[in-house]
This record gives C-alpha cells, structure tokens and sequence, in this order.
C-alpha cells in the first residue's frame, strides 16, 4: 500500500501562482509514475501532468507552458508549480502513483482561480 497526501491548495487571483505537493510513504523514486490530475465540480477527472520513474515527462496541453512537475528528493514529495493560474484551473487536484499493479490516490486538495 502506498499512501499518498497532497497539499498546498488555495484560493489565488487569477495570473497567481500556487505550488502543490504530494507526499508518499515510500520512495517517490520506487514508483513507476506519478502525477498530476484535476477534477472540476460537474466534470470527470482530467490529466494533468505525468512524470515517470526515468525522469520522463508529459503535461495536458490546457496547462503545458504554465505548470511543472518535479520531484522534490530531499522532502520525498511529487510537486506542481503552478503559474499564470486562470479561472479554468479551478478543481480538485489528485497526486496518483503507479508501483507494481497497484494504483494509489491521495484524497486531493481544492484550488479555486478567482479574482
């Protein structure tokens, strides 16, 4: 079992910045994949940016130039910063891990863009 924590959300006025962490109970590195993803009030949970365990990366278009995944080694944790936020960022935001045949989410954090 992998148990995962995300935090770092808030309210932000539109063109701010916010910076994400997700912290696991083991070793980001021992994960095959990690990432990102957002789910809206109404909408289904969306991609948002993946890193895998080779240092490979992919963001969704609706946020490639703005965010930027990394993994913070000295603090064990997935992160996401997050700038030039608009209104349309507003969502859940879910730090998800793949090791082995397991999938793990953690419970997520609430970012709202508004002015």
């Amino acid at each position: 079992q992998v148990q995962l924590a995300e935090s770092g959300g808030g309210l932000v006025a539109p063109g701010g910045s916010l910076r994400l962490s997700c912290s696991a109970s083991q070793s980001i590195f021992s994960m095959s994949s990690m990432g990102w993803y957002r789910q809206a009030p109404g909408k289904a949970r969306e991609w948002v940016a993946t890193i895998t365990s080779e240092g490979s990366i992919n963001y969704a278009d609706s946020v490639k130039g703005r965010f930027t995944i990394f993994r913070e080694s000295t603090k064990n944790t997935l992160d996401l910063q997050m700038n030039s936020l608009k209104p349309e960022d507003t969502a859940v935001y879910f730090c998800g891990a793949g090791k082995g045949i397991g999938l793990y989410w953690g419970r997520g954090t609430q970012v709202t863009v508004s002015s």
